[in-house]
């Protein structure tokens, strides 16, 4: 398996509206947030020019958006999702453990919000984030070197 990552087109919004209600249909519906195309536009839309797509063999497997604000000296996590057929593989913590190490070169906090019903959430605490606060059915989390 050869992971690539490539910076997200325009071609690429049908994938993620798809990524998107495979991987978060459950989790929204659960928290009772919107599961609309529109509003999973206004999720694919937000950041768009940090969106990473993920590749396995030249097919699109998941979507990676990360930002850095450097006034806070502080990375933000938008999105991670992974297509089930590849979660488990440890995809996500590459991702998040190459954002870890890039985030220790310059003592940078890395944050990110997780419903509190998706599992991911095990994921974030293995690499070492804490849940900070709450807001409505998210959880706060936040690393800090």
């Amino acid at each position: 398996m050869e992971l690539c990552i490539r910076v997200a087109t325009a071609r690429d919004v049908e994938f993620l509206h798809h990524l998107r209600d495979q991987t978060m249909r459950t989790y929204l519906e659960q928290a009772g947030m919107p599961v609309t195309y529109d509003s999973y536009e206004a999720r694919i839309q937000f950041e768009f020019q940090s969106a990473q797509i993920l590749e396995v063999d030249n097919k699109p497997v998941g979507l990676f958006k990360a930002v850095y604000e450097p006034e806070n000296n502080h990375w933000q996590i938008i999105q991670i999702q992974i297509l089930p057929a590849f979660q488990g593989l440890g995809i996500g913590s590459k991702l998040i453990t190459d954002l870890i190490g890039t985030a220790e070169k310059s003592d940078a906090s890395i944050g990110l919000s997780v419903l509190d019903s998706n599992p991911a959430m095990e994921l974030y605490k293995r690499l070492g984030f804490r849940v900070i606060g709450r807001k409505g059915s998210e959880l706060l989390m936040n690393f800090q070197p």
